[in-house]
């Protein structure tokens, strides 16, 4: 279990966290999703203790994760791919590791295999390695000492379809046997898919979270047309607000039901009326965050 309480960072004048409480319960996925510089990263960087709060606590499976004896065998963490000595092939770097957690060097070989760097790839030195070979390695070491908490600040950077949806499995699969997961991602559909709770940060502080159904059941409605242009003209002349997207459909607040009786009456053919999903969620995260989202990533130039 992973759990915040009103916790701060200020850096002089500047608030990057502010009061920041949520929990992530064992056996779930909880997504934790902000624009550039919303303070994601300065609140995984406090959980794992590698900056100090101003104010408030976090607690890493009861008690703060610096007071966790051999953190590596409890608690996986992948903050930064390429935060690893570019000298060294992937394979001694999980051996290294493996040697300060105390485990068998047959793991190290597992978690290559599990990851997919092959026997080649692993006596290529980081140098050498793409963003996705990186994030890998990444990931196979915070899996290492075979951990209860996974804590990863955009696990899928950089990874090809094909990495994604593995990574998707191998999460689930973590979860569902009993792990907690807490990741943060910048892609929404990939956190739809895989999550169960959802944390929205702005400007510092939390401005939503709760399960998936919950958050998303008030994203709205998704309809979409035989004719995409004539459907929106009905909507409008019923006072109904909507956007578009690029699939040719509609995304509204409005019911289900109140969509269907006006695209009847207008004798509008449709082809889909659903609760929204991937653009509704695009929708909730940009409504949400609107008034927050900024280039410059403060967090990370602060920290």
């Amino acid at each position: 279990m992973i759990d915040l309480q009103g916790l701060t960072k200020r850096y002089g004048a500047h608030t990057a966290v502010d009061d920041v409480t949520f929990r992530v319960e064992p056996g779930s996925v909880t997504g934790f999703l902000g624009p550039n510089g919303a303070g994601k990263s300065t609140s995984m960087r406090m959980m794992v203790g590698l900056t100090p709060p101003t104010a408030g606590h976090a607690t890493v499976l009861g008690v703060p994760y610096a007071q966790i004896p051999n953190p590596g065998r409890r608690v996986g963490v992948l903050l930064d791919a390429s935060a690893q000595h570019t000298g060294r092939t992937g394979a001694e770097v999980l051996r290294l590791d493996a040697l300060l957690m105390g485990l068998d060097g047959a793991r190290v070989e597992a978690m290559l295999d599990l990851v997919g760097l092959d026997a080649t790839e692993a006596r290529r030195r980081l140098g050498d390695y793409s963003l996705g070979m990186r994030q890998r390695l990444g990931i196979a070491h915070a899996l290492l000492g075979d951990p209860e908490v996974l804590i990863l600040d955009e696990p899928a950077n950089g990874l090809d379809p094909a990495g994604i949806r593995w990574m998707r499995g191998l999460l689930r699969g973590f979860a569902e046997r009993g792990g907690t997961v807490l990741l943060s991602s910048h892609l929404l559909h990939e956190v739809e898919v895989i999550t169960d709770e959802l944390v929205v940060i702005g400007r510092g502080r939390i401005v939503a979270q709760g399960t998936k159904a919950s958050l998303l059941a008030s994203a709205g409605t998704y309809v979409r047309g035989l004719d995409e242009a004539a459907l929106s003209v009905a909507l409008k002349r019923a006072g109904i607000e909507f956007t578009g997207d690029n699939r040719g459909g509609l995304v509204t607040e409005a019911s289900a039901e109140v969509i269907g009786r006006t695209a009847a009456q207008a004798e509008q053919v449709l082809l889909e009326l659903r609760p929204a999903d991937g653009a509704g969620l695009e929708d909730m995260f940009l409504s949400l965050t609107a008034d927050d989202a900024r280039d410059a990533t403060t967090e990370e130039v602060s920290a």
